[in-house]
């Protein structure tokens, strides 16, 4: 038997009185929200807010948003635990900088994809020596791209599988 000290049927006591050494009550406000089977995360909101304090919140909420607040004050020990200055605020602001660099990405890829479409329709729409039906280039020797749907108004239509030729472009933007 694991706790032959122990009466048959009693009650393990809740993570909170396990580690503050007492005796779990039958209206514990920590019992509902911090298990025995979870120790440690009740270890980390009491190093951080203390019992106390932790005992105070719970019993001024009312029962139904207990469980939220268990919950923040979880996430914000455990954020202490690997951060003691910052918190989640360091976490949240380290995920605001990467959404930032994100964006910004995006937009300078945004910016070379207008970029080449607007090289690629002026290459198109202005008259060459082969009618104005296909970009001049050194490999096109007057045969049509591969691509090519249909002429139409004196512009080629690609389909949207066309490889660009990077060699004739430029260099990117970025």
């Amino acid at each position: 038997m694991k706790d032959s000290n122990r009466k048959q049927g009693a009650p393990s006591p809740c993570a909170a009185c396990k580690l503050l050494r007492r005796r779990c009550a039958q209206d514990c406000v920590f019992a509902p929200y911090f298990p025995a089977e979870e120790p440690h995360k009740f270890a980390n909101v009491h190093r951080v807010f203390g019992a106390s304090n932790v005992n105070k919140m719970l019993q001024e909420l009312p029962e139904h948003q207990r469980e939220d607040a268990v919950s923040s004050m979880v996430y914000e020990a455990n954020a202490r635990m690997r951060d003691p200055v910052y918190g989640c605020v360091g976490a949240i602001s380290s995920l605001q900088q990467q959404i930032d660099l994100l964006q910004t990405q995006l937009a300078l890829a945004q910016a070379e994809v207008v970029h080449l479409r607007v090289r690629q329709n002026a290459s198109y729409s202005s008259p060459n020596n082969n009618g104005g039906f296909y970009p001049a280039s050194p490999s096109n020797s007057g045969s049509p791209p591969s691509r090519l749907v249909a002429p139409s108004r004196g512009k080629a239509v690609y389909d949207m599988d066309m490889v660009f030729d990077h060699a004739n472009l430029g260099d990117p933007i970025w």
